[in-house]
């Protein structure tokens, strides 16, 4: 018969379980829109086009990430999970995107004002069918 383990090794245990979870979750939710050329003058890098990534993995931050302009050069990881487009969602994408524009200010319209990210074509397309006009996200700087 085996001996129960002394109560401090029992809490430890659970501590570093519970640490885990939190550390899995450490994710936000937010939604994402999309925007189409011209991408430039953008908020961050005004004319500079070579400040995009050539993944053209990129977004403009919506105002509850903008951070007065600290969120320029940011990353994301982004997920898409769900949308009210009924399947828009690419199972299993992850992609990472730089910011390098403000939402309020983008040179072409977003497909949906008001969202935490709006995504550049590629990357948009990338993570959902580029017919939706928003998403529910899960994203977390890198």
């Amino acid at each position: 018969m085996s001996k129960p383990l002394p109560l401090l090794l029992q809490w430890l245990s659970l501590f570093l379980i519970f640490s885990q979870l939190l550390y899995a979750s450490q994710a936000d939710l937010g939604t994402a829109s999309q925007y189409s050329p011209p991408y430039t003058p953008s908020a961050c890098f005004g004319s500079d086009s070579t400040q995009f990534p050539s993944s053209n993995f990129f977004a403009a931050a919506g105002e509850g990430i903008w951070d007065d302009g600290a969120a320029c050069g940011r990353q994301y990881l982004i997920s898409c999970i769900s949308s009210i487009l009924p399947r828009a969602c690419k199972s299993g994408e992850t992609i990472q995107i730089k910011i390098v524009d403000r939402a309020q200010t983008v040179a072409s319209n977003p497909t949906r004002q008001g969202t935490t990210i709006v995504l550049s074509n590629a990357a948009f397309a990338a993570i959902a069918d580029s017919n939706a006009l928003s998403l529910n996200i899960d994203f977390q700087q890198v």
